[in-house]
This record gives structure tokens, sequence and C-alpha cells, in this order.
């Protein structure tokens, strides 16, 4: 490489060498920043997992991320996790997904099944251990061989591999769930349903009264998966919220997604989605 390096750049001008090796380490970094992840698990590492709720529930009504009982319907589906702190990370990793699964019980399939983060699980092996998944019953007995879903819930504690995946949820476009405590000075909501990466680094609100100027004020995490913005003025809808993701920093706008009329207790669906 170093020989083919020498020959290429033989008699150019040290300005252009430079310049090229800038290029060069910009563009390496900007693809290691931005690279995607996949839906199918490629670097797997060792944990630790439990259950909690009832055998063929949803763990808890909601968790620690705000999801409430969505996260019993579709698309979560009960298929859901609380995590320890490490991955847990203060409630900035909720909503982004994993896919787990167990090879070391008889009743193992070894085969991997998805789930997404909506709780937290803060003591216990939840905060001893590298990386701990407390799942619903529901998503404990999937890592079962058909028939044997109740028999490896028995097992209680098990060792599982996990890997970060991208969310996928056929299509279903982001959502805000204004919260009941929003007012027309303050404005609270739970985003739901982000494929791709699926967690966020940071939300900024747009109303009706800064569009000319493109000016975008940053909402604070309020707890897990809800955001706020204490405006300090009268908010003038229609409101457009804009998010940065967290693993990979890719950035998506809701235009207008909060309505003229809105109402706390209410949803809201974008016409938009990150990009699988």
């Amino acid at each position: 490489m170093a020989t083919v390096l020498k020959i290429a750049f033989h008699g150019l001008p040290l300005s252009y060498l430079l310049a090229f090796f800038f290029l060069f380490e910009l563009c390496f970094c900007f693809s290691l920043k931005y690279q995607k992840l996949s839906t199918t698990g490629t670097s797997w590492s060792p944990a630790g997992a439990t259950w909690y709720g009832s055998r063929n529930g949803a763990g808890s009504d909601g968790g620690a991320c705000g999801y409430g009982n969505a996260v019993s319907q579709p698309p979560f589906s009960s298929m859901i996790t609380a995590v320890g702190p490490s991955l847990y990370n203060s409630g900035k990793e909720c909503g982004a997904c994993y896919q787990v699964k167990c090879s070391k019980n008889p009743a193992c399939s070894g085969k991997p099944v998805r789930v997404v983060i909506t709780d937290s699980c803060p003591g216990g092996p939840c905060a001893s251990d590298a990386a701990h998944f407390d799942l619903s019953g529901t998503a404990f007995g999937a890592m079962a061989l058909p028939g044997q879903e109740d028999k490896l819930r028995d097992a209680g504690v098990l060792e599982i591999s996990y890997a970060r995946v991208a969310c996928d949820y056929s299509g279903k476009t982001i959502a805000f769930h204004v919260d009941q405590g929003s007012n027309p000075y303050y404005l609270a909501v739970v985003i739901e349903y982000e494929e791709g990466d699926g967690d966020l680094a940071g939300v900024d609100l747009k109303d009706a009264s800064t569009q000319s100027n493109n000016e975008w004020r940053a909402m604070q995490q309020s707890w897990g998966a809800v955001w706020k913005l204490d405006a300090g003025s009268q908010l003038q809808p229609p409101l457009s919220i804009r998010l940065t993701s967290q693993y990979s920093d890719q950035t998506l706008v809701a235009k207008d997604v909060i309505p003229n009329g809105w109402k706390p207790g209410s949803s809201y669906r974008s016409l938009v989605n990150y990009n699988l």
C-alpha cells in the first residue's frame, strides 16, 4: 500500500497531498458516524436475562419510557424489555431495538427475536451485570422452542446473546402523544415508533411565529421518551418537531405535526419516519 501511494503521489505538490489526506480522514469519519443499523443482528455480546409481569404479558403498563398501554399493542405487541443502567442510558435508549437469543437451556430455540426498550430495570442483576435484559413474559417465552415457552420461563434467569438492530415498524409513521399536563405555554410529548435507530439524542420545536426565521427551540428530555418545552410565551400552532437520532445523528422533521386546536392527551401521527 505504501509503495502504491508513493507512486501515485510522486511529484504532486505538498498542498495537494495534505488536502487528499484531510478529505480521506473526513470521509472515513463520516461513514462510521452514519453507518446504518441492520435489521438482523451482526455483532453479538453476552448478557443476563430475566422476565417480569405476567407469563404472556407486556411486563408493566408502560414502564419508565412513558409509552403507556401502547406496549401491549401493535407494533410493540408485548415484545418489549426493561434494561439495566448500562443500556438504558438515562432514558436516551428508549425505543432502541435489539435481537436476543438463548442456547444454553434445553428449552432455548437459539433463534433471535426482536425486542424494544420500553422500561428501566435499575437494581439487582440489572445493575450488577455488564448488560441485562428484564424481558416481558411474552418476549422471554419467544426465545423458546415451540411448546417450551413455560419451561423456559420457569428457568427464571438465563445467559443470552444480544445485538443492536434497526427498528422496523413496517411503514408506520412516527407518533407524538401530547402529555395531559401540556398547555399553550408548555408542551410535553411522548415520541413513538421511530424506525431505524429507534433512540433520540435531541428534539427541537418550531412554532408558526418562527417559521420566517427558521428558529428551532431545543426541547429537554423530561424522562424516558417524554420531551418537553417550557416556552415562556404562548406557542403558536401548527408546531413542527425535529428529531435527531442517538445512534447515527440523523435528523428528521415532522412538519406541522401538532395542529391548530391540539388537545392534551391526544396523539398526532406524522407523515414521516426514518429510512431503514
